[in-house]
């Protein structure tokens, strides 16, 4: 029989690895209500066009990537590979346009097909914010602000570089494009298979080519800052002098791109060099024309995703968890009364872990393994004169107590 293991991509999250993943969403999730965002879920997996309006039918993502695959009833499903084209499906379904604006955080697993590696998996997690119905640099700036603060909040902003970059309105963009077109035709034989297909479609995502040979080209490339008209500009400039006023450090780079059609204006991301060549772990952007693009009212929007992963990689160490105290009866006369008080306790808070079964050494070595820090012992003679023998797991001292005082003598472990 073939042993069973997880699908190529994927692995069973456990022990300090959960940990983390739970540390890195808890605290983006509280510091994004601080902020005025509201919880979203959408489901999983969405009609396969959603995917293909918003990030484009020649992307890497859907011609490469996606999970898609028809269901029962005939219908074709793609399973998501990121979370703001099902958050702008769902303000369409959802008749949103009548509240702006709208402020969003959402947390779950993502799937792309994917060559695996440190960092990069084919099921991953992601929490994300998006702002719809702001169409000034202040949402920006915030978004930008609030990313900075949970990268402060999880201690890893100093392993962090805000790289930032303006990719103009659509007018800007136009004039960029055309440059951009005429630059790579004179080097078209020079150019990747993927790269060729882009400079008829979206000449931007050049770009963003993570072919080796393209680099040398894009390296040489008119820069978007020399076609910004004044308009984008000073966009661009009210983002950056409101995060340098709130303390932000920014690093401006004139390749950074987001290539899809809708993107415009503020492109994003918080990079590090610790994780190797998946560096990325805030990226973002504004995305004016997406909700449009897909059959909604003309709404601005601006959002950032993070990995989860790659957030809980970079932690020096996590916060230390509640430590268990362990309820162990030494004889068969004590089970059912070592299961009231366990009971008991848990209902007053306390984390408390009990054995099933075993003998009493069996039973401590649970407890070592659990990282109990107090074992409460109860025998038949001690539940007798109502009593239980309290064993400090650290210092080993221990001591007989009366059991009405039980849960007083625990406060000084919770």
């Amino acid at each position: 029989m073939t042993s069973l293991k997880p699908v190529r991509g994927t692995h069973d999250i456990m022990n300090e690895e959960c940990r983390g993943h739970r540390h890195v969403a808890s605290v983006a999730r509280t510091i994004s209500h601080r902020y005025g965002f509201a919880e979203i879920a959408t489901p999983v997996f969405e009609f396969s066009e959603v995917f293909r309006r918003t990030l484009g039918e020649i992307s890497d993502i859907v011609t490469k990537e996606m999970y898609s695959f028809e269901d029962r009833g005939g219908s074709e499903i793609t399973l998501r590979p990121e979370g703001t084209a099902g958050i702008a499906r769902a303000f369409i379904s959802n008749g949103m346009a009548q509240n702006l604006p709208c402020k969003f955080f959402y947390e779950g697993p993502m799937f792309r097909y994917e060559r695996p590696q440190k960092g990069r998996l084919r099921q991953f997690h992601q929490v994300g914010v998006e702002i719809l119905g702001v169409p000034t640099p202040q949402a920006d700036i915030e978004i930008i602000t609030l990313g900075a603060h949970i990268l402060r909040e999880l201690g890893v902003a100093h392993k962090t570089v805000l790289e930032i970059n303006s990719l103009g309105d659509r007018e800007s963009r136009s004039a960029y494009s055309k440059v951009l077109v005429a630059y790579f035709t004179k080097h078209r034989d020079a150019l990747s298979e993927n790269s060729c297909t882009r400079l008829g479609r979206n000449p931007l995502r050049i770009l963003d080519s993570k072919d080796k040979g393209d680099h040398e080209l894009v390296a040489d490339a008119p820069s978007m800052s020399d076609y910004l008209n004044d308009t984008s500009q000073a966009f661009f400039d009210e983002v950056l002098n409101g995060l340098k006023s709130l303390g932000i450090k920014i690093s401006v780079n004139p390749r950074l791109v987001r290539g899809l059609d809708y993107y415009c204006h503020t492109a994003f991301e918080f990079t590090t060099k610790v994780l190797g060549a998946q560096g990325a772990v805030i990226a973002g952007g504004r995305y004016d024309g997406l909700i449009e693009q897909m059959g909604g009212p003309s709404t601005p929007g601006v959002g950032w995703a993070a990995g989860i992963e790659r957030l809980s990689m970079l932690l020096s160490e996590l916060p230390s968890s509640l430590r268990p105290i362990a309820v162990i009866p030494v004889d068969k006369e004590a089970q059912s009364k070592a299961m009231n008080i366990a009971q008991t306790l848990r209902e007053s808070g306390y984390v408390v872990d009990m054995g099933y079964s075993g003998n009493l050494a069996k039973r401590m070595k649970r407890a070592d393994r659990m990282n109990a820090c107090v074992a409460v012992l109860l025998s038949g003679d001690e539940l007798g004169r109502n009593s239980a023998t309290l064993r400090d797991l650290d210092s080993g001292e221990q001591s007989e107590i009366p059991l009405d005082d039980l849960t007083d003598r625990l406060s000084a472990f919770r």
